[in-house]
């Protein structure tokens, strides 16, 4: 069985990107800052959420270094000095932000700037769900177990998802959650396989947590294996057709290593 991707691709000379850091005790005003900001923002202005641990080396500065915080990503590729006076007064309405590193960039710089922390090889627990709102019952959760982090590498990113996205309806493609806000991302990582099972835990807890504040299904890259009830989840109305359409061309179920849509019977 072969398919074939044809993508339709958008000339991106330059961003302004790069990370705004606040204290890990701001994370509440910042989070309610951003559950209004982002959606409403315009459409070249991205930013995905982050609870984190900031590295332990360049660029950042020696006094934030391994200190656990909250920020916001961003991705812009809107005219840059527009972007650049937009934000800088914008990140300072939640809390005055410990560092803010924007700045004009070849995209894809961006795109590779955390790859050498995350080398192949490591340990890696993920846990995800769909968001579509972030009240504050949800962001108590959130912050309990941000500050329960157990190694500098793992986080919790929450992706927006609106623009292109929000235009087509649940049904016209396999992704149904087209309806949703964010994609939530708990990871749990470490270069110790020691640490496995402490990584497991917070993730999973984590994940326990604020779930009841999900819209129930999760991309499934940010999935471990979670049972074929938590698939369905996933595809909500459209997985049924899915499994229709496997049993057309994979009646048996021979790519089944990956969160598994099952060939209907």
């Amino acid at each position: 069985m072969v398919t074939s991707f044809t993508f339709g691709l958008h000339s991106v000379a330059a961003i302004v990107g790069g990370p705004t850091l606040w204290p890990l005790e701001a994370a509440p005003e910042v989070l309610r800052w951003y559950r209004e900001f982002l959606p409403a923002a315009s459409e070249d202005v991205y930013g995905f959420f982050a609870f984190l641990t900031v590295p332990p080396g360049p660029p950042f500065p020696e006094e934030l270094r391994l200190q656990k915080m909250c920020s916001v990503v961003w991705c812009c590729t809107g005219p840059a000095d527009q972007a650049l006076a937009a934000l800088a007064e914008a990140v300072r309405e939640p809390a005055p932000p410990a560092l803010h590193g924007l700045q004009v960039m070849p995209y894809m710089l961006l795109q590779t700037s955390f790859d050498a922390l995350m080398p192949p090889g490591e340990q890696w627990y993920w846990k995800g769900d769909f968001v579509s709102a972030l009240p504050d019952e949800s962001i108590e959760r959130h912050l309990e177990f941000a500050e329960l982090m157990p190694t500098w590498k793992s986080d919790m990113h929450l992706y927006p998802i609106d623009g292109a996205a929000h235009r087509l309806g649940s049904g016209d493609t396999a992704f149904s959650y087209r309806d949703a806000t964010w994609s939530m991302a708990i990871a749990g990582i470490d270069a110790d396989p020691g640490r496995a099972d402490e990584l497991r835990a917070w993730a999973t807890d984590y994940w326990q947590a604020v779930h009841p504040y999900s819209m129930g299904g999760a991309y499934v890259n940010f999935m471990m294996d979670e049972g074929q009830e938590r698939v369905r989840a996933t595809y909500r109305d459209n997985y049924d057709r899915l499994a229709r359409i496997k049993a057309s061309y994979d009646p048996d179920n021979l790519f089944h290593v990956n969160q598994n849509i099952r060939p209907a019977d």
